[in-house]
């Protein structure tokens, strides 16, 4: 995926360009960062539209169901009430986090109790080029 860096006041002028002339835009990266630093942070962090929707499967939407309102403080806890196995679930946690859904709250020490930490995911899906872009929501969560 391309992109463009610049500061505030660039992408500024650029979006009124944009805005007289939306053709302008039409070959122009739809991600600007403020250095290659940034973007290749979040790039790098980046998971794919195709990736996403495996991962946003019915078994893993009910689990961060049970994550989000029955708030288990153990690994293990969220395992029993999901009916799944630890170790898979585990695998699954750690997509979930490099996604950008979940995180972890650390509890005396090693123990890491799961929290949902996004409500919504955007997929923008580019049916002709590269350009698709997956975009997390993460409001304040209670």
């Amino acid at each position: 995926m391309t992109y463009r860096t610049g500061t505030i006041g660039e992408f500024m002028k650029w979006t009124k360009h944009v805005v007289a002339d939306p053709a302008a835009a039409s070959d122009t990266p739809k991600r600007w960062f403020d250095s290659d630093e940034t973007a290749s942070k979040s790039l790098g962090a980046a998971v794919s539209a195709e990736a996403t929707v495996k991962l946003l499967s019915p078994d893993n939407l009910t689990l961060l169901h049970i994550i989000a309102t029955k708030r288990p403080d153990l690994t293990r806890a969220l395992a029993l009430l999901a009916h799944r196995k630890e170790s898979k679930l585990s695998r699954t946690l750690k997509k979930l986090h490099e996604a950008g859904i979940v995180e972890f709250e650390e509890r005396g020490g090693r123990t890491r109790s799961p929290r949902l930490i996004a409500r919504r995911v955007a997929l923008e899906l580019d049916l002709v080029g590269s350009g698709s872009v997956v975009s997390v929501d993460r409001p304040e969560v209670s």
